[in-house]
């Protein structure tokens, strides 16, 4: 039985909570392949990326998270995070605030925001 493209995506989830990036990754890719704008999955997969040291791997694929659907307040956040985790303080700075231009209650957002104050 074939499984769903959400059930790989959650094995995938799995797979990266365990630590297990690789398998991770090509879940992700594979799924990707099907669904080139999956959101989603881009978010993840750049933050499995992160995860394993792929640093300039990842900020695209959050970037083009963001190019995708600009108002996919996780994927913004999740380059805001990636930004600042590198040391570009400047675009994390800009993320965040884009984040509370469009939700001015976001809870991940309002909390990052206060290192840039």
């Amino acid at each position: 039985m074939e499984r769903t493209r959400e059930e790989r995506l959650q094995q995938a989830f799995a797979f990266k909570v365990e630590g297990r990036y690789e398998d991770s990754e090509r879940n992700l890719r594979a799924i990707l392949e099907e669904a080139p704008d999956d959101v989603r999955v881009r978010r993840e997969l750049g933050l499995v990326l992160g995860f394993t040291g792929m640093f300039d791997e990842s900020l695209d694929e959050l970037k083009r998270v963001s190019e995708i659907a600009p108002t996919y307040l996780d994927g913004r956040n999740s380059l805001g995070l990636t930004y600042a985790m590198l040391g570009y303080m400047d675009e994390a700075r800009a993320e965040f605030e884009a984040v509370l231009a469009m939700d001015p209650n976001n809870a991940e957002a309002l909390r990052q925001i206060q290192y840039f104050r």
